[in-house]
């Protein structure tokens, strides 16, 4: 796992914090050293701190995106409206805003990690009050859109569409869930698993950048209630 944050006292105590919940950790102090270390490693998550010298975590997060579909997390001291969005816009999967306590942060972790290993589960359905799930291995098709629900993989017209795990996995519960409108925090409970009421933005950001890479007519907003996948 790679931590980039500028501040030493709080890179240090993340680092070692993290470490003795079994995370090997590595980290730096600026957004450069930091894409640096992420292009001569292989990291299962990145945790970002927005305000980095020489380039910063909104920045970085949008070079890893290039070329990566790792989970990303950010971090914002302020966890203003411009910080959140930007950096989810940027690509980011959740975010945190400090002073963050560590048991939160494991949780966005473990949350996160799980998201990046998701398969659905076989078998013609899911836990109670989650709705139906695509048996393995089963193709579903909406217009030009196919998934692969058990290779994981999403074509539109045919050609592959790379997706972050948040972003399948947010996918996949919109189609288990066709023409039914889901509210915003049945979407953060199932697919972000927050256990309490989170931040909506984080829903409304990965919808649109769905909508940017499936088509914009593919969920539809119902307003004052939530999201629908149109069939």
């Amino acid at each position: 796992m790679l931590l980039v944050e500028d501040d030493e006292l709080m890179r240090r105590s993340f680092t070692v914090a993290l470490e003795r919940y079994g995370y090997a950790m590595k980290a730096a102090a600026d957004g450069l050293t930091g894409l640096e270390l992420f292009r001569d490693e292989d990291f299962d998550l990145l945790i970002l701190d927005v305000m980095l010298p020489g380039l910063d975590g909104i920045g970085l997060c949008r070079r890893v995106r290039e070329s990566s579909l790792v989970p990303v997390l950010m971090m914002s001291a302020r966890g203003d409206g411009l910080d959140v969005v930007a950096g989810l816009e940027a690509g980011a999967d959740d975010y945190v805003v400090k002073p963050v306590d560590t048991s939160v942060l494991v949780a966005r972790i473990r949350s996160l990690l799980r998201r990046a290993s998701y398969a659905p589960a076989p078998g013609p359905g899911q836990a109670a009050g989650k709705g139906p799930s695509p048996s393995e291995g089963e193709l579903l098709a909406f217009g030009d859109l196919t998934i692969d629900t058990g290779g994981l993989e999403v074509f539109v017209s045919g050609s592959p569409v790379a997706l972050t795990p948040t972003e399948l996995k947010l996918l996949l519960e919109f189609a288990a869930h066709p023409g039914v409108v889901l509210e915003r925090h049945t979407l953060l409970r199932n697919v972000w698993e927050y256990g309490w009421d989170g931040d909506s933005r984080v829903v409304d950001l990965c919808v649109q950048r769905l909508r940017r890479k499936l088509g914009r007519e593919r969920i539809e907003t119902v307003r004052g209630f939530g999201y629908k996948f149109r069939r």
